[in-house]
């Protein structure tokens, strides 16, 4: 199981399957025809890529890193105050540029990262519009009333594939939210839960709004009642997919999430619970660390035995920036080192434009050496994931071993502010254009992650997020951890 974003799905005839491993927190949990709908305008912005549709790459590199800083603000600014026509108060912020093809699907996971980001850099106006509609998603659910959230909601309005119309923002008439059935959104993940939790908090503990704290409890409620696992491997199983059926599949990085935002509960909200819940999830992570490797695996699909490979990124990143245990350390420099990519423009699949190169690294060990294709665009061996060269950034900033830790997560950011300049031209919101230079991509070049989905050179907030929480020396995933970006 890996990371972070709400990721796009990847439902193409060529992507070669990954071996026996636990489902991605980013990847889809879908059903029906909707969940296997092909998302050609993102394959079709990615083959534009490549043939020099997409523009020339932006100007110059001009206003520094408080400039690159801004300018991303701006875009997250953007995102979430897009279509205002429909989306007058609460409101969520769509998670990728159009060009991806998911039109205004806002994951829960990149509105919690934009939440965390905006706080961190004191955009504490725009963090409490983006928690009001998770509140608001969490108490108005169509169908349930247990504390849930869903994979992804609509953020505003579009015209879907097949012609019919979608017209409406996070509220639909009816006074329900507008989960994202189109695409078949509809599965919790724990996550996906874990992250608005551990954002909400984060919100609390800066506004003081009680409701924001509450809401969280019921996510932790959620939790707690629904995927507590009592197999051999323990920890918290995957969630629950769109029927609402149990997915035994168990996330090492899922449960580095829980141990983070079990350990804010416990914090903000008190309660004997939280401690144990803690204990639980961290027992799982304590049991997927390889001591010989220096890595994480990245779970399991029964909770009974190991999955060995593929060997995803966020664990490494997240369970320093969530333990900031000296033993799991090593994961950090694993990851820089075992996971690095060089992407450069006219080797292999690259995208990049002629005579350009990024550095950082990607998202798996299958990534290395994928062979699998998206709408018959072959992935890029050699791609940097963006997102995760910014979560390693961050990490390293935070764990602060003297001048090589600093100069490192300095390379790292450097890479990702010249893509902040190279690429995404031309990309919009709702049709809008987004301000130029302004939002981080996703990838590089095509991504695959090895876990059944791909990442696009599409803007996207989880990206941009990560990037601003590393650059403000922020570390989400602790107790008051944004307080340092501000």
């Amino acid at each position: 199981m890996s990371s972070s974003s709400r990721v796009p799905p990847a439902p193409t005839a060529e992507v070669v399957p990954a071996p026996p491993a636990a489902i991605s927190r980013r990847g889809v949990l879908v059903a029906g025809a909707a969940g296997a709908f092909t998302i050609a305008t993102g394959a079709e912005a990615w083959a534009a890529g490549r043939t020099g549709r997409g523009g020339p790459p932006w100007p110059g590199h001009g206003g520094g890193h408080g400039g690159s800083v801004r300018r991303a603000h701006e875009f997250l600014g953007v995102m979430t105050d897009a279509y205002p026509e429909v989306n007058t108060g609460p409101r969520l912020a769509q998670s990728y540029a159009d060009q991806l093809g998911l039109f205004s699907t806002a994951f829960v996971y990149d509105v919690a990262l934009t939440i965390c980001a905006s706080l961190a850099g004191g955009h504490v106006e725009r963090a409490a519009v983006l928690a009001d509609g998770l509140v608001f998603a969490q108490e108005h659910d169509p169908a349930y009333d247990d504390g849930r959230l869903r994979q992804g909601y609509n953020a505003g309005p579009y015209t879907f594939y097949d012609g019919s119309e979608q017209a409406y923002g996070l509220e639909l008439p009816d006074g329900t939210a507008n989960i994202g059935w189109q695409f078949g959104f509809l599965g919790t993940a724990v996550g996906d839960m874990a992250w608005p939790g551990i954002a909400l908090l984060h919100a609390y503990d800066v506004t003081g709004e009680r409701r924001y704290r509450d809401a969280a409890v019921r996510i932790g409620e959620w939790i707690l009642d629904n995927t507590w696992s009592e197999r051999p491997l323990g920890g918290f199983s995957f969630g629950v997919d769109a029927a609402n059926a149990p997915v035994p599949n168990g996330s090492t990085e899922h449960n580095v999430d829980c141990v983070a935002f079990f350990r804010q509960l416990d914090a903000l909200a008190g309660g004997r619970r939280w401690r144990r819940a803690e204990r639980h999830a961290r027992e799982f992570v304590d049991r997927m660390w390889d001591r010989r490797g220096g890595y994480f695996y990245t779970g399991t699909n029964d909770g009974e035995e190991i999955n060995p490979d593929p060997l995803p990124l966020d664990p490494a990143t997240w369970s320093w920036l969530a333990l900031r245990a000296n033993r799991y350390g090593r994961a950090v420099d694993w990851a820089a080192a075992d996971l690095a990519a060089r992407d450069v423009a006219g080797t292999g699949n690259s995208q990049l434009p002629e005579g350009t190169s990024i550095s950082g690294v990607t998202f798996s060990s299958a990534s290395l050496t994928t062979t699998a294709s998206y709408e018959g665009i072959p992935a890029h061996q050699d791609a940097v994931w963006l997102e995760g060269t910014a979560q390693l950034a961050c990490a390293l900033t935070d764990r602060g071993r003297g001048r090589r830790d600093a100069g490192r997560a300095e390379d790292l950011l450097a890479e990702v502010r010249r893509t902040q300049d190279l690429l995404g031209g031309g990309q919009t919101v709702g049709g809008a254009p987004l301000p130029a230079r302004s939002g981080v991509v996703a990838a590089s070049s095509l991504v695959d992650t090895g876990f059944g989905f791909g990442y696009f050179q599409v803007q996207h907030t989880g990206a941009t997020s990560w990037y601003l929480m590393a650059a403000a020396g922020a570390n989400p995933l602790q107790v008051g951890g944004l307080r340092r970006g501000r």
